[in-house]
């Protein structure tokens, strides 16, 4: 069996939920199980640090996943557009890997969630995937001609990846195209994984 590392970052849950979402589609892939990851808070000022494993949830991500992987999902709630400090904070450290070139050609594929329906779901979610192309990763993504839910959806599900409008005050539960599109993008993903490792 081969690992898909879903690494993501939620702080009022909508990016948790399309986690689990994406985590059922990889182990729908035949040779797929998913690996779930999360990063700690990050702030300028700490009266009192974060524990070395989290209170509860996944374990924090450790360089080692990264390279034991052999695809990525990556997900973080939108702040202003782009994705939250903490994950930010995370990929600047990981320039041993990409000196190594660990991640280069190994898919990668990005989902997001947002307090608003045009709150910079996309945007994110194409920044998201800016370190991943400068470590060579191959991104996946949500076709038209495959997921008919990318073209008919009214709340979150765009092509460049999964999202969720949670609503300003994270009160929105995910929508079942929500849901179907995340499900789909972690079956993508662990499908790219398992035809460019030749696993199985």
């Amino acid at each position: 069996m081969q690992e898909i590392l879903i690494l993501y970052y939620s702080v009022h849950g909508g990016t948790h939920v399309l986690a689990e979402a994406l985590a059922r589609g990889v182990a729908e892939v035949p040779g797929m199980l998913p690996r779930v990851r999360t990063v700690p808070r990050v702030a300028a000022l700490v009266e009192q640090p974060e524990p070395a494993v989290p209170r509860d949830g996944p374990p924090y991500v450790e360089l080692a996943d990264l390279e034991e992987c052999v695809g990525l999902a990556l997900g973080s709630p939108t702040r202003f557009g782009n994705m939250a400090a903490p994950m930010k904070y995370f990929w600047d450290q990981t320039s041993a890997l990409w000196l190594s070139g660990a991640l280069a050609g190994k898919p990668a594929a990005v989902f997001t969630s947002t307090g608003s329906l045009h709150g910079g779901q996309e945007s994110t979610l194409l920044s998201m995937m800016l370190p991943l192309l400068h470590h060579g990763m191959v991104i996946v993504g949500l076709p038209y001609a495959g997921e008919p839910d990318v073209m008919t959806t009214s709340s979150g599900g765009t092509p460049y990846g999964a999202s969720h409008h949670a609503g300003h005050d994270s009160s929105l539960a995910a929508t079942a195209e929500e849901l179907r599109l995340a499900t789909a993008l972690g079956r993508r993903l662990a499908g790219a994984a398992r035809k460019l490792c030749a696993v199985g």
